[in-house]
């Protein structure tokens, strides 16, 4: 300060009816001449003009001087008395949001055609009822989902389907029906622990897990489906996911990798059993376990593998038997048991994913007179290729996937065996973020599960879906 007082009193000296206008440094107090970041201003100060005063020349500067340095040092300690004050009181609150200024809405809808270009016509195919006799377009899925934080410890997560059909005679379709709706409690606030708890997926089987908007068959495969309807039920889940693996997981799904999302590095929880949208019908709970373990090599490939379990009691439901013993289960149900394992090589630009799982199950018998415990196995190989620009028109995946299961379908009407044997090979493009189209060619080879004797078919189908991304 001495410096610039100095240098004042030069200015002065120089020219008395020059005005100086000072500043302080809020952090580290000191005083300059000049505005800058962080300085507060003093206030504006004039020379006196000695003759004017009535004082000799020779004096004047110093007498402003000695006035101008009271002044500063007056004003500096002001300005330190208000900056502690401010520094000892109470930190400000921040401003409360409520849980509707961080809810998002997004959606997508799926209209589909399926024609059957070979082989055997009058078929019904468990995944997808626009393939067979007399269908033309379908709006397979129609849905929005809204999704936000609830302050720090709470998230929630609710996805309506308004393409749903009814099952009954007059197969009515694009009936609204409940897909997710639940809570994730966090444990953390780092989100590694969390609980789940409502209606959800059940965390068995990556491609269960990957959303129909990110996956490329249009269908899900029967060997590892056929062990959840519609991949959800009513229960809670414990997620385990470090930060670094949350960030992964989320990379691969807004990358366009066809991620699964995060759904745990491990996963334990308990479910009905039952199904989505079911009512139990027996006491027994459904057990599931899964790890999964993504890592990314240094040339950026990344790889991800793990294994899950499920063990419960299932209760299929049935329908007076052809002859023979009644179809009717045990009381309480029959053992329902499966172990699987995945791998996937995500497409960079060459990519491989491949499930199979092993288990028992209700299954009802050769001579369609009753249901028995046995075992099933199954699953399934795709090869993908992701080319980033297709001669400069968004991204092109070609793919071919081959699936194989010989078990039950155990949600259908008395636990039919199915035996499938299917091929698929095609494309999926996305000029626009918000627009794909999926295109190929299925070779299916199964068992027609709609009615008895439940007999095998072999048709060729071409099978497109256009999707809109909102």
């Amino acid at each position: 300060m001495a410096a610039l007082l100095t240098m004042a009193s030069a200015t002065a000296m120089a020219d008395s009816s020059q005005t100086l206008e000072l500043y302080v440094d809020s952090n580290t107090k000191q005083i300059f001449s000049e505005p800058g970041a962080n300085r507060v201003k003093m206030g504006t100060f004039k020379s006196v003009d000695a003759s004017a005063a009535g004082a000799p020349n020779d004096n004047a500067a110093g007498i402003d001087l000695v006035e101008m340095k009271q002044n500063l040092e007056l004003k500096q300690r002001e300005l330190e008395d208000k900056l502690d004050k401010i520094a000892m009181g109470p930190a400000p609150k921040p401003a409360s949001k409520n849980w509707s200024d961080t809810m998002k809405v997004r959606g997508y809808v799926q209209i589909r055609s399926n024609p059957v270009i070979g082989g055997d016509r009058e078929i019904a195919h468990q995944g997808d009822r626009s393939i067979g006799e007399n269908t033309n377009f379908m709006i397979r899925r129609m849905r929005l989902i809204f999704s936000g934080d609830i302050g720090e410890r709470l998230s929630y997560y609710i996805q309506p389907d308004f393409a749903s059909r009814t099952g009954s005679a007059d197969n009515t379709g694009n009936i609204a029906q409940l897909r997710d709706a639940y809570g994730d409690i966090y444990l953390t606030k780092d989100r590694v622990h969390r609980l789940r708890v409502g209606q959800s997926k059940i965390p068995y089987s990556f491609e269960n897990l990957q959303s129909s908007q990110n996956r490329i068959a249009l269908d899900r495969n029967d060997a590892l489906n056929s062990c959840c309807k519609d991949e959800r039920d009513l229960g809670a889940f414990y997620y385990w996911t470090p930060v670094d693996k949350q960030e992964m997981f989320k990379y691969l799904v807004d990358s366009g990798l066809k991620g699964s999302g995060n759904y745990g590095v491990f996963a334990f929880g308990a479910y009905n059993g039952t199904g989505a949208n079911r009512s139990e019908n027996n006491d027994n709970l459904h057990l599931v376990s899964r790890f999964t373990y993504p890592v990314k090599f240094e040339n950026g490939q990344i790889f991800e593998a793990g294994i899950q379990a499920i063990s419960g009691t299932f209760k299929p439901s049935t329908s007076t038997p052809t002859g023979g013993d009644a179809t009717f289960p045990k009381k309480d149900g029959f053992k329902d048991q499966r172990v699987g394992v995945h791998a996937v090589l995500y497409p960079q630009p060459f990519g491989l994913q491949a499930e199979w799982n092993w288990g028992r199950g209700p299954e009802l018998n050769d001579a369609g007179t009753r249901i028995e415990e046995k075992s099933l196995n199954g699953g399934y190989v795709q090869a993908m290729y992701r080319i980033k620009d297709f001669y400069g028109h968004g991204v092109m995946i070609p793919f071919v996937k081959w699936q194989y299961f010989d078990g039950a379908q155990k949600f259908e009407t008395n636990a039919p065996k199915n035996h499938v044997n299917d091929w698929e090979a095609g494309f999926e493009w996305q000029p626009v973020p918000e627009i794909e189209f999926t295109a190929y060619y299925s070779k299916l080879d199964r068992n027609n599960l709609s009615t008895r004797p439940y007999s095998k078919y072999d048709s060729d189908v071409l099978r497109m879906q256009l999707q809109y991304n909102f």
